[in-house]
């Protein structure tokens, strides 16, 4: 999770990360370390919210085992039934050829529990890639960060949404502003307390009992909209 002992940062430090951050990001979105760092540096107050509701969730189990996303944990999800939410993960990530043991460690949260709250945050990523039904292409990571928005406040998710559309074509922006965005409001606002999930433990279950379960709405068919 964490790589050696945290960076503490002084505020003026932690501005100077983020602005260089946000600015990096903006000319390299696929910059995941730059995205990271961001995400660490504005969110320290999302994360304390969000530990805290984990404390009081009723399935605390999660804080106390701290499962990780890592390959040697989620591997036999490619050995699951296909109509299993562990397969349809398992389909998602090897279709392109992602790995979950590439995520940047957490390097600006001072204690163990941020750390682990902020590196859970960045791991479930692709299982909400998985519920929703979402591509990875300018759209749908946009339409996700709205998700990521609306279950945890996270600054860097407005951010990412910000920058992520100016990137747009005209037909894509008046597809995500008609379709996406506001089905995306709706299915973050809906959805179960997705941070509070200990999702591992679902694996073997069919993915939409899972959708119905945890109130997963899915995303648009992108082929009615064009």
């Amino acid at each position: 999770m964490v790589e050696g002992p945290p960076v503490l940062l002084r505020v003026w430090q932690q501005a100077a990360v983020a602005l260089g951050s946000a600015v990096g990001a903006l000319v390299d979105p696929r910059r995941a370390d730059l995205i990271a760092a961001l995400g660490e540096t504005t969110g320290k107050p999302a994360f304390e919210r969000v530990l805290k509701r984990m404390k009081r969730h009723p399935r605390r189990q999660i804080l106390l085992d701290r499962p990780r996303v890592l390959s040697s944990n989620v591997g036999h999800a490619w050995d699951l039934p296909e109509n299993t939410f562990g397969a349809a993960y398992a389909k998602f990530m090897g279709s392109r050829n992602f790995s979950p043991d590439d995520r940047p460690p957490v390097r600006f949260m001072e204690t163990e529990e941020l750390a682990y709250v902020a590196m859970s945050a960045r791991e479930v990523h692709d299982f909400w890639h998985t519920l929703f039904g979402l591509p990875t292409n300018f759209i749908g990571e946009s339409a996700l960060k709205v998700i990521e928005f609306e279950q945890m406040l996270l600054p860097v998710c407005f951010l990412s949404v910000t920058g992520g559309t100016t990137r747009f074509c005209e037909k894509q922006r008046s597809l995500f502003y008609k379709h996406y965005f506001p089905w995306a409001v709706r299915a973050g606002m809906n959805a179960t307390d997705l941070m509070c999930v200990y999702y591992e433990k679902h694996f073997y279950e069919d993915l939409e009992e899972v959708r119905r379960k945890w109130v997963i709405i899915p995303a648009p068919d992108p082929s009615i909209h064009g």
